[in-house]
This record gives C-alpha cells, sequence and structure tokens, in this order.
C-alpha cells in the first residue's frame, strides 16, 4: 500500500513537473521547441519576414536579406511594368495633343523578327474581324453589315484617311467622334496588333 503511494506521489511529481516546463505564458516565445521543423519550416510565405535561421543555436537570428526588407519577396526584376500600367508611349494621352503626338507614330513599337511578321497580321485580322469589320468591313472600305443597313452611317475608307498605327492605336484606345474606346475589349498588344493590320488594309493596293 505504502509503495502504491509512494509511485503514485512520484508519478503526479513528475507529471505536474512536465505540465510546468511545456507551460509557457509568452507564446511568441516558447520555451522548449520539441519539434522545431513543425514550428519553423523552410518555406517563406510571400510576403512575409521569416526572421530566423533554424542553422544558428539562437533561433531569433534573422536573415540579413530579408531583416533588411523586412519581407521573404524579392523586388520585381529591374524595368519590369506592372500589369496595369502602359508598356510603350505611355506619354499618349487622351487629348487633341496626344492625338498630334500618336500621328508621328510609324511603325510598330515592339521588336520582331521577320519571321514574326504574319504571325502578328494574323492575329491582327482575327481581332479587326471579330471587332472592327462590323463597321468598317472586312476590307476598310467603310462598307461593314452595320453601314450596308443603314444602322450606323459615317464610317470612311482608310485609304482616304490620313492615318498611321499610333493614331489608329490612339482611336482604338481612347475612341473619337462616334467610335467608342475599345481598350476594355483589346489589351495594349492586341491594340498594336490591330493598328497594324488596318495599316495593311490602307497600304493594300
Amino acid at each position: 500500500m505504502n509503495n502504491k503511494y509512494i509511485f503514485f506521489n512520484i508519478f503526479f511529481i513528475c507529471f505536474f513537473s512536465i505540465m510546468l516546463i511545456s507551460c509557457w505564458f509568452d507564446k511568441t516565445k516558447p520555451n522548449i521547441v520539441y519539434m522545431p521543423d513543425m514550428y519553423y519550416s523552410d518555406s517563406y510565405e510571400p510576403y512575409s519576414n521569416p526572421g530566423f535561421n533554424k542553422k544558428k543555436d539562437n533561433i531569433k537570428i534573422e536573415i540579413p536579406y530579408f531583416a533588411e526588407k523586412n519581407t521573404s519577396s524579392f523586388p520585381p526584376v529591374k524595368n519590369t511594368v506592372p500589369r496595369n500600367a502602359s508598356l510603350i508611349y505611355y506619354y499618349i494621352t487622351n487629348t487633341n495633343h496626344g492625338y498630334d503626338i500618336s500621328k508621328k507614330i510609324t511603325k510598330y513599337p515592339f521588336f520582331r523578327k521577320k519571321s514574326d511578321i504574319q504571325e502578328i497580321m494574323n492575329k491582327g485580322k482575327n481581332l479587326y474581324n471579330i471587332n472592327c469589320s462590323i463597321c468598317h468591313g472586312k476590307n476598310g472600305d467603310g462598307e461593314g453589315i452595320l453601314v450596308k443597313n443603314d444602322k450606323i452611317f459615317g464610317i470612311p475608307n482608310y485609304k482616304d484617311r490620313d492615318i498611321t498605327i499610333g493614331s489608329i492605336y490612339y482611336v482604338i484606345t481612347y475612341g473619337k467622334n462616334n467610335m467608342g474606346s475599345y481598350a476594355s475589349q483589346l489589351n495594349e498588344i492586341e491594340r498594336w496588333m490591330v493598328s497594324e493590320y488596318v495599316m495593311l488594309l490602307k497600304n493594300n493596293k
């Protein structure tokens, strides 16, 4: 009986001691970490500061780069452009001055190899037929389906207009006269492709 009582006391003391050792009021500074891999993962969450290096005895030592930038994410690559920013010719504003500037742009603004020209024209043609031909006609003669059915008037023939690839891009982006903006239907590169194809229709004899 006495032995059982002694054993129970020893077991209770040990259990209570373990509980005291395990408990810690400041949860950000655990007293004993039994499984550090569970607490301190090798992977870093985006935009977080890991703030430790497991290879050191002191887990509070910060990784220099992350500590300096206060984030686990690296900065954007130099000269990259935000998703919602203009890729090129961002100074073309929706003003008369911006339109005058756009008319001075006479070449497709992005670098391209000769092998890319046909692909650009094919994509431009496809986008033109979907978005533009209903008014401007498949040949750019201003004889689209809506015009032929007297639903809209005053659509010009490209051959009769003093336009450049830049001014076409401006009109697609901002709209002009009766034509509204197509910036919500076509992204920036697609607008340049359509503009290139329109110039092909204009110059096609």
